[in-house]
């Protein structure tokens, strides 16, 4: 789950990390209160959505006054940033910046072990720099079982380069922004800009932060962080029925059990539905031991896709068995009766294939299709969505 910058300077705050004031807000009018509470001078409105780019698109501005934090926001709210329509601002204390730093620590999963970057010319431009310049941005590599203590921290100072007078400062930041890493279960943790302000301080200007959605047993706090306006409705319903389910922009919907048969699916659907024109319309593993009633869960949710057009089943008897899953099919067209319109492919193979084909087949719902091979299942299903 990707933060807000509010929320991430929250998190910051509540394990020590040095930022400035802030307060969200959703109209101008709480826009001029909030800069009013916050001194009432220089402040920076900054838009709230979940990507980069903020200010070359123009969302963040300076304001140096109530009434020009309201007139500011009130150009922000509603911008459309990359296709991420701006809801919240953040007005946030002003600062007077004498250099700007970088710094992240993120899960390398290629090696297995987490990284750390820092550099002593970050910014907006920090990508570029990284591609252009690749020597200023030191990166350390950090061993799970041990994290970044003060040792690490002074190996990432000094592979950076800062000056000998921040590293106390920026020693004790990196400390910090480990326990958040570290204590709430992130994949990334990245401040940029890390600034000394004129008069010596180091302070995470902005911040961005990704939490492992794995771990969410462990942090019911979290709850609170998710954007549920944000969160696209089939999704929040499949996962209220724990259902693994993914939503695309594409017309085949596809069910299968395990992830790796469904991605195969899904490459399956893409080549055959190329041609047609057709793609693709989620992912959805209803796993190895799945019931009848998870199976009908599962069609439900793939129904209500208004882009869906047709519905490839795609299951190898396992654990899960095919006579379960043919039961599950049959309850769920029951279930939704005339509100299921869209034809169905179905391909089992496995355990108690036998089984489930004659159930299947007894049942002779006229929106179900049988077909053998999963090449020719997907041929079939992109055909009944073109």
């Amino acid at each position: 789950m990707d933060l807000y910058e509010y929320q991430a300077r929250d998190l910051f705050d509540a394990h020590g990390v040095p930022v400035l004031r802030g307060i969200v807000v959703t109209t101008p009018e709480e826009a001029r209160d909030a800069a009013t509470r916050l001194g009432g001078g220089l402040t920076v409105i900054k838009a709230q959505v979940k990507t980069g780019g903020r200010g070359k698109a123009g969302g963040v501005k300076l304001a140096h006054s109530p009434e020009e934090a309201a007139e500011k926001a009130a150009q922000i709210l509603g911008m459309d940033i990359k296709g991420h329509i701006v809801h919240k601002v953040l007005v946030a204390e002003g600062a007077d910046i004498a250099e700007e730093y970088y710094f992240s620590i993120l899960l390398d999963r290629a090696e297995r072990r987490y990284l750390a970057m820092a550099s002593v010319e970050g910014g907006v431009e920090i990508e570029q720099l990284a591609v252009e310049r690749p020597d200023a941005l030191a990166k350390v590599p950090v061993d799970p079982q041990v994290g970044v203590d003060e040792a690490k921290a002074d190996e990432i100072i000094a592979a950076a380069g800062f000056r000998e007078e921040l590293r106390g400062q920026v020693r004790t930041a990196m400390l910090r922004l480990w326990d958040v890493y570290r204590d709430e279960d992130a994949t990334l943790v990245e401040v940029n800009p890390l600034v000394l302000t004129e008069d010596g301080r180091i302070i995470a200007l902005d911040g961005k932060v990704t939490l492992d959605d794995n771990a969410a047993f462990r942090h019911p706090a979290h709850e609170a962080l998710v954007d549920q306006a944000a969160t696209d409705p089939l999704e929040a319903k499949a996962k209220a029925l724990g259902l693994n389910y993914v939503k695309l922009d594409g017309e085949v919907g596809i069910i299968g059990n395990g992830a790796g048969l469904v991605m195969s699916t899904l490459d399956v659907v893409a080549l055959a539905g190329e041609p047609l024109g057709v793609k693709p319309a989620n992912f959805l593993d209803i796993g190895g031991g799945a019931s009848a009633e998870v199976m009908a869960n599962g069609l439900d949710v793939i129904l209500g896709d208004s882009q869906v057009k047709s519905v490839l089943v795609n299951v190898f008897g396992g654990i899960t068995a095919c006579d379960e899953v043919a039961n599950g099919i049959v309850k769920a067209l029951e279930i939704l009766g005339d509100a299921a319109t869209k034809p169905l492919v179905v391909r089992l193979d496995g355990n108690n294939v036998e089984e489930g084909r004659a159930i299947l087949a007894a049942a002779g719902h006229p929106l179900v299709t049988m077909v053998d091979t999963m090449d020719g299942a997907a041929a079939k299903a992109a055909e009944l969505a073109k």
